[in-house]
Parts: C-alpha cells; structure tokens; sequence
C-alpha cells in the first residue's frame, strides 16, 4: 500500500516544519560546501607532494632492478611514503611497477623478473597501461583507479633516458578525512536541527499565544446560538500590541463583534415587535372577525326569503370570516411560540393521532390515494397531544392541496429509540428545488399564484416546525419528481 505523505494542517506545524526544511538546506548546504572545499585543500595538498617527490621512486624501479646500481640510487625508494606507486613506461610501455609497502626491501620489478618481495609486486592489466600512458607528461596531477590500486592521484614526468615516469600518491586518507568531515557534521546537525526543532516549537507557541486567544474567541462565538432569540454577545479579544498583525486582527475582530451585537440587538427588537404586532392584531381581530360571522350566520337563519345574491354574499362572507379566523389563530399560535411559551405537557399517543388524521384526509381528500403504516405497538411521547395532531393534519393537508387526485399519500410512524419517526410521504410532481429551501417560512405558497381556491394560508408548514422544535425535535424535507417525504422526528 502506497504511504500519502501528509502536509501539516496547523500553522504552528507549517511553521516549525518550514524552519526545520530550511535548517536542513542551510545545514545540507554547508557540509557540501565544507567537504568539497576540505577535500580541494586535501588533493592539492596532495599534487604539491607529488610534485616535490618528482620521478625519484619510478626512476630507482630501474635502478633497483640493475644489480650494477650504486647503493645510494637504490636507497631513494625507502624514502617514499607507504602507498606510493611508481611506474616506468618507454615508448608507451610499462617497463617497471611497484608499491612502497613499508618493508626493508621496498624495491620495484622489472618486465620477466621474479621480484624478491612479492607484495611489491603490482600487477596492471592492459588497461591499466593504456591509462598510465595517456598520461600527459609533465602535466598537472589526475585521478586514476587501476585494477589492483583504487583511489590514486598520479602524475608523469619525463625521465632521463628518453622515458616517461610515473608516480601515485593514495587518495585514501584524503577520503577517510573527508568521510570524518561528513559524519562529525551529521552529528553536529542533527544535534543542531533537534536543538532547533525544540527551541522553534517553543518560540513559535510563544509567539503564536495572542493568535491562539482570537481563534479561542472566534470558536466560543461559533458556538452561540446566534439564529434567533436574545444573544448577550460579551465575548471579545484580549487587548494585544495593534503593532502585530494579530493584534490588528484581534482588534478588527472585536469591532466586527461589536457590530454583530448591535445588529442581533436590533434584529431582537424587530422581532419583537412583529410578534406583539401579530399578538396584537389576532387579538384585537378575533372579536370583530367573530362578530361579523355571527351577523352573517345569523342572517342566513334569516325565516324569510333572501334575494339569491344577498344570499350567496353572506355565504361568502361566512366562508372567509371563518379562514380569517384559522389566519388568526394561527398567527397567534405562532406569536405564543416565537415567545417561548411552554406547550402543554403530557403523554400524546401518535398512534391514535395518526388514525384519527388519516381518517379526516381520506373524508376531506376522497380523490386521493391514503396509505397508513404503523407498528403493533401504540407509540407514546412527551408532549401537548392537540399541537402533535396539527402537526400530522397540516402535513396531511399540504400533501392533499399540492398533489392532482389520484395521489397516493403515506402516514408512516415508528418508534426511533425514547422518541418517534413520523413521515407524510407522496407520489406528486415533487417540490420545485428553491420553493423547497424556503417551504418551512412563513406565508411561502407552492402556489405561485396565489389563488385562495385551495384555503391554504402559507402557515401550515410554518406551524409544524415551529411546534416541532417546541418539542425539541426536527422536521425534514426531501423532495423529487414523483416522491416528496416530510419527516418529523421526536
């Protein structure tokens, strides 16, 4: 399975993260830097001793070799430091090869001798040959690698017998030099980024403290329930140096608080007036509206003949006093719970409520399809039983009005844990996607029109989330062409 690496998500960790990365470029870059200037100073140091020790080991190969040579020639191979290789070449071809080992008789070998000590010996291949002789005489030090000496820096100088000699120096204790190098600074690093690492996280936690009182705030202000009621909005941003982008944050904040507070403080006094407006008004409406259904009905018990237009006028004036009246109530209704009264409290049986209101539908809506589906067992709650069946008959209700004849429309209740799942499902055109974003407000019509033909007031579903969340619970919509559900949950 393949390893995602993961960005850090806080800025406290972006920001100890960054440093460290940096750390380690300014750390990487030192040690390349270090090294390969180490080891420059190291190879020349190292070309500046060859230079000063000339052909003399290559040149006493062949001196070695000729029994005639005076003792003191053949004491300048004991001269060379251990690891030095020399190589003689004439017209190309490598005559005579050795190592200084360190041993008494450090002498070289000559082409087709038998050397007295053998681990002078040095063997080269024709590559090795080939290599030595495309060395540029009296030219500047080369790294080479032959297939018995690895790691050399070799230089050719021009004899004097017309021949070409060769001396190395390894280059093994220029590479154990800088392989120190590198692992003390390893060491020293990683000493250092950890030391860093501690000291930054510290440093950055210090200094990230005021940020830390602003998120602090901001998140206990996400917190209040800033929708609707009274809000005391007191929290604000400790005071911190308007210098430093944060405190100028925290600053721009707490004035950004005390514009909200003064906008939910107007917002509180707006609602409230609207509700003693609607207070108001249906109480101050329902006298005059009950007395003039009362003329009217009383006119209609009239014992003599009425004029077929006087008739139908006081039918019609009968008819709409009676939806003023439910407009009525049901603002008060509304008003009474915007105020937060308490509903009446008991035990409310949903299944009786659910009987009785699918019931009413299948009278009030013969042309629609009514299902009822209930568990075996009666389903009881906590709550005011005569606001609970509103609820059922208005979603009953809504589904009848906005659904052509033929519909078919489901009650379904089951027991969800200590409470209830109650839904008004149907099989109609389904809830245009904006209407349904806005179908629980109050006075929202499904029909655009309007037209009062259906009765219905724009409150209905208003009523039901407004009682709903008087019980504490939610009122849910889901809705697509041919399958609109109303869920209410307890």
């Amino acid at each position: 399975m393949r390893r995602v690496l993961v960005a850090p998500r806080t800025l406290r960790a972006r920001l100890i993260a960054g440093v460290l990365a940096l750390l380690v470029l300014v750390c990487g870059g030192i040690g390349l830097v270090t090294t390969a200037e180490l080891r420059h100073f190291l190879v020349d140091r190292l070309d500046q001793q060859l230079s000063d020790t000339g052909g003399r080991y290559a040149a006493s190969l062949e001196r070695a070799a000729n029994p005639g040579t005076d003792q003191r020639d053949r004491s300048d191979t004991r001269a060379q430091a251990p690891g030095t290789f020399g190589a003689r070449l004439l017209h190309g071809v490598v005559t005579n090869a050795g190592v200084v080992d360190g041993d008494a008789d450090d002498v070289g070998v000559e082409a087709g001798d038998v050397p007295a000590d053998t681990d002078d010996l040095v063997r080269l291949s024709d590559a090795d040959q080939r290599a030595l002789a495309a060395l540029p005489v009296g030219g500047s030090a080369r790294s080479l690698s032959l297939s018995a000496l690895r790691g050399y820096r070799m230089q050719a100088v021009a004899g004097r017998d017309g021949d070409v000699l060769v001396t190395g120096l390894p280059l093994k204790s220029v590479d154990a030099t800088v392989h120190r190098l590198v692992m003390v600074e390893l060491v020293v690093f990683a000493v250092a980024l950890a030391a860093a690492g501690v000291a930054g996280a510290l440093w950055v936690g210090l200094a990230l403290r005021p940020l830390g009182r602003v998120v602090t705030a901001a998140e206990r202000v996400s917190a209040l329930p800033l929708a609707s009621g009274e809000v005391e909005l007191s929290v604000r941003v400790e005071d911190d140096d308007p210098r430093s982008e944060v405190g100028r944050v925290g600053a721009a904040l707490n004035r950004m608080l005390g514009h909200v507070e003064e906008a939910l403080a107007q917002r509180q006094t707006v609602e409230e007036r609207l509700r003693s407006f609607a207070a108001d008004a249906g109480h101050e409406l329902r006298t005059p509206v009950a007395t003039v259904r009362g003329h009217a009905e009383l006119a209609l018990r009239h014992p003599g003949p009425l004029a077929e237009d006087v008739r139908h006028s006081l039918t019609r004036i009968d008819a709409e006093t009676r939806r003023m009246g439910a407009i009525v109530e049901d603002l008060l209704l509304l008003a009474r719970l915007d105020a937060g009264r308490p509903l009446a409290r008991g035990e409310a049986d949903l299944t009786r409520i659910a009987l009785d209101c699918a019931s009413d539908a299948r009278a009030a809506g013969p042309g629609h399809r009514w299902r009822l589906e209930l568990p075996p067992e009666p389903v009881v709650v906590a709550g005011d039983e005569d606001r609970l069946r509103q609820v059922v008959a208005n979603l009953l209700a809504n589904a009848a009005a906005h659904t052509p004849e033929g519909t078919e429309v489901t009650l379904r209740l089951a027991p969800r844990g200590d409470g209830a799942e109650l839904s008004v499902s149907d099989t109609g055109p389904g809830i245009e996607p904006e209407l349904a974003e806005r179908v629980f407000e109050r006075f929202v019509r499904g029909d655009r029109s309007r037209a009062r033909a259906t009765g219905s007031t724009g409150l209905g579903l208003a009523i039901v989330r407004a009682v709903v969340t008087a019980h504490g619970g939610t009122v849910e919509l889901t809705s697509r062409p041919g399958l609109t559900t109303f869920t209410v949950r307890l």
